[in-house]
């Protein structure tokens, strides 16, 4: 992520019925710069930010080559025109969610994932079978 659009991150937010369910990007920005093992990255739409994720790698855990996104959205007013599918194409690994989210299941069922489980958080852990 280009640190010169932070604050650009930092002003995303989810539909309003979504709030619960996502931290805000400035706590994740923030989680990031102490957190060494935590990828902030933007998610761009014709070199405007629209949304932000954040990954980890698995492997201080269990050894694995696996990741873990544990930070997803795409802002309000770019939500509904295909930008988090896309987004989602290109990092398709392993992601938790909130049980409660209606949205956030359906739409990662629907590029295959399958909830493996809750983590310690009460998350629901989904991964791609490949």
């Amino acid at each position: 992520m280009n640190l010169d659009n932070w604050q650009a991150i930092s002003s995303l937010s989810v539909d309003d019925a979504q709030t619960d369910y996502v931290a805000p990007n400035v706590y994740s920005l923030a989680e990031a710069s102490f957190r060494t093992h935590c990828q902030p990255r933007a998610i761009y739409l014709d070199e405007k930010p629209v949304g932000f994720l954040m990954y980890a790698g698995l492997e201080p855990i269990d050894h694995s080559t696996e990741y873990e996104i544990f930070r997803f959205m795409v802002d309000a007013a770019s939500q509904n025109q295909g930008v988090g599918r896309r987004a989602m194409e290109l990092i398709l690994i392993l992601i938790c969610y909130v049980p409660a989210n209606p949205v956030a299941k359906t739409f990662y069922l629907s590029f295959g994932f399958i909830e493996t489980g809750l983590d310690d958080r009460g998350e629901m852990m989904a991964e791609i079978k490949l």
